[in-house]
């Protein structure tokens, strides 16, 4: 990958929620090889749009060709985009028109081999999201959820648009909470198909077995990951109360961070590994807590809901979400890392669940639930746009954002 021009850039600060969404026109990009362009424009659209300070034009109403007066479309930029060929395989280049000053700003190109060319595309939308802000956007990671399309609740793992999903176990029972290890090789759950609430954990870079982390009578469950990938917080029931314990990824048991103060469940590292974050009801209701990541005195955050859970920490540490019982419902909420700032960013219907963080901190994953029907679901986390992420056969929960692929 390079840059075609290299120039001063002033980013988009889209961290206030009254800044309004940058419209941008993707016209099929110049091909020769049949619709080629047209499946790359409609996939970058899709990658463009997942990014919720971003509108894109339907290209319905200019015909998807290059010529249109795109003032009157109301566009910002207009991706100018092209797709070649190259000793290697197939070339993706695109450039921003900006609009009001009818100039190309910043460019990109990608090479690689044909079977790389959804790939590139990916690449180039989160490089043109990098334009645009200066960090590169979300469009090439991947999500795990549980899916009940087989008639059982299972792991599933797909693109962050929802693109080849695959089945990950197959186990024929309920298995919940799936975790990515930092690195995004390895996915860990936990299932009942052995009759008790188990661990395990599956190297994603096959598909042929999974090896059991933890299978201690009692809950074994949703297990966070240190920064470093080494270490494990999860929930362990085995002396009678659900504690929270350290694990390494062999399965050993290191250190008892809770001792019977109520039910405690759900930790979230801090990402510097310093702190956790998780639920416990020792003050009689669920509620969010912050201890110090080896153990010790824990400092109450959640006060605003009868009940709290669910905290999940965010990329950049200042932030942590969590889920509040409200109007019978539960509702996604996020503080500072100090419990202040709390605001609501769910609206209407349903009850929000499992929320998950974007590796730029930009947006939440959670799933959605509204009488029989869960769906997952993405919001800002500076606004209220809920937007369901995927339609897919059956019910998805427990959602798991990775980071950014290699």
């Amino acid at each position: 990958m390079q840059d075609l021009q290299a120039e001063e850039r002033t980013y988009y600060d889209i961290s206030a929620s009254d800044v309004r969404k940058i419209m941008i026109a993707v016209p099929n990009f110049s091909s020769s090889g049949g619709n080629q362009g047209a499946s790359v424009a409609q996939l970058l659209t899709k990658g463009l749009e997942l990014h919720s300070f971003v509108g894109v034009i339907d290209s319905s109403r200019y015909g998807g060709g290059k010529d249109a007066d795109w003032k009157s479309l109301g566009a910002d930029y207009v991706v100018m985009g092209q797709v070649g060929s190259d000793p290697a395989g197939i070339v993706v280049e695109g450039q921003i028109l900006d609009v009001a000053s009818n100039k190309q700003l910043a460019g990109r190109r990608f090479k690689g081999s044909a079977a790389q060319l959804e790939d590139m595309t990916l690449r180039l939308c989160d490089s043109l999201i990098e334009d645009f802000t200066g960090e590169k956007g979300v469009a090439r990671t991947r999500i795990a959820y549980i899916s009940d399309s087989t008639g059982r609740k299972e792991v599933y793992v797909s693109d962050i648009l929802g693109r080849h999903p695959r089945q990950v176990t197959r186990h024929r029972a309920l298995c919940v909470s799936p975790r990515f290890t930092p690195d995004g090789n390895f996915l860990a759950y936990s299932t009942y198909h052995n009759g008790n609430q188990d661990l395990y954990i599956t190297d994603l870079r096959q598909d042929s077995s999974t090896n059991a982390l933890s299978r201690r009578k009692g809950l074994n469950l949703a297990p966070t990951f240190s920064p470093d990938g080494r270490n494990i917080v999860l929930t362990l029931s085995k002396a009678g109360n659900p504690d929270l314990y350290t694990m390494d990824r062999q399965g050993n048991i290191g250190q008892q961070l809770t001792s019977g103060a109520g039910i405690n469940v759900s930790a979230t590292y801090s990402p510097d590994g310093q702190s956790l974050a998780f639920v416990s009801d020792r003050s009689g209701k669920p509620n969010v807590y912050v201890m110090s990541a080896g153990g010790g005195q824990a400092k109450r955050l959640t006060f605003k809901c009868s009940e709290n859970s669910e905290p999940a920490w965010s990329p950049k540490g200042d932030e942590i979400a969590f889920t509040g019982l409200q109007g019978g419902a539960y509702q996604l909420f996020v503080m500072d890392r100090s419990g202040g700032n709390v605001r609501q960013l769910s609206t209407g219907g349903g009850s929000y669940e499992s929320p998950t963080w974007s590796p730029d901190g930009r947006l939440l994953a959670v799933a959605r639930k509204g009488g029989s029907r869960s769906e997952l679901c993405v919001v800002s986390k500076n606004g209220k746009d809920v937007r369901v992420l995927f339609t897919m056969k059956g019910n998805q929960s427990y959602p798991q954002w990775s980071g950014r692929l290699p």
